[in-house]
């Protein structure tokens, strides 16, 4: 029997994650790490979308805000501009797509939801806005519950855990527990690699993911192209793709759900292999 946490409701479409899915990046800021300024004009932001969803992305995820590690928050007017044009057309163009809005903001929510999106992907968990939980529950929106030590302008000054899978893990039951109590049903829960997290933090993290399983939610990684594979390797995120590919499968083992990427086209064929592999 398929686990009821595994069918998330978006907008009235289901979407089954007992089999695991990308979520595609869709950055629309000028300063994300990777691809930032890239798809900010509206011609690039629809054929990367086409692209992605061609791929087979489940999900599109768009931001704009970036959450990089020193990242200053922008206007929420700003983020508006970035985000609601873009949502519009995605929905236009593509009516079948799924689309996340990459928020802190619960005015950024309700108008994205407005505007199309079905999902809320907040790295802050409320914590930046905090009629957020509120408005995610209004909206019957589901909700990607990230654990964020800080903020993104200070979170990797000196993050410090006695043991970082436990205390994410603490943090999760707890949110999990308010967002239940507001009559939220679809949650997704993300432990937020590289969010107020040490290298050593992040590996100590991935090592021991599957312990979130008991939590009974899907799952979603987001660690492509991060700084916990470039300062292993020495390289630059432009060249992090093949370290990328194995996180995402040592985080399918793990058991996640869904894996948040920029290269959609290789981390659904990780999740092709991973598949054959759990059949073997």
């Amino acid at each position: 029997m398929l686990n009821p946490h595994l069918a998330i409701n978006c907008r009235g479409r289901l979407l089954y994650l007992e089999k695991p899915v990308v979520m595609g990046i869709l950055n629309l800021t000028p300063d994300s790490f990777y691809d930032g300024g890239r798809y900010a004009a509206h011609g690039a932001m629809l054929a990367r979308a086409e692209q992605m969803l061609q791929e087979g992305a489940a999900i599109l995820d768009a931001g704009g805000m970036s959450t990089r590690p020193g990242a200053e928050a922008v206007p929420e007017s700003e983020e508006l501009r970035r985000v609601i044009p873009a949502i519009e057309a995605i929905r236009a163009h593509f009516p079948e797509a799924l689309i996340s809005i990459d928020t802190v903001r619960a005015r950024v929510a309700r108008e994205s939801v407005a505007a199309g999106a079905s999902i809320v992907n907040d790295v802050s968990a409320g914590r930046m806005d905090e009629g957020l939980y509120e408005a995610v529950a209004e909206l019957g929106a589901p909700y990607v519950l990230m654990h964020m030590q800080g903020t993104p302008k200070d979170m990797q000054r000196e993050p410090h855990y006695e043991d970082v899978a436990l205390e994410v893990l603490d943090f999760l039951i707890a949110e999990t527990g308010r967002l239940r109590a507001l009559g939220l049903k679809d949650i997704i829960i993300d432990p937020g690699f590289g969010f107020g997290k040490t290298v050593a933090h992040n590996y100590q993290l991935l090592k021991n993911l599957h312990v979130l399983q008991c939590l009974d939610y899907p799952i979603m990684v987001g660690l492509s192209r991060k700084s916990m594979i470039n300062r292993v390797l020495g390289i630059r995120p432009e060249d992090a793709l093949n370290g990328t590919t194995a996180l995402h499968m040592a985080a399918l083992q793990q058991g996640a759900r869904i894996l948040r990427a920029h290269d959609v086209r290789p981390a659904v064929e990780t999740i092709k292999l991973w598949e054959q592999l759990e059949k073997a």
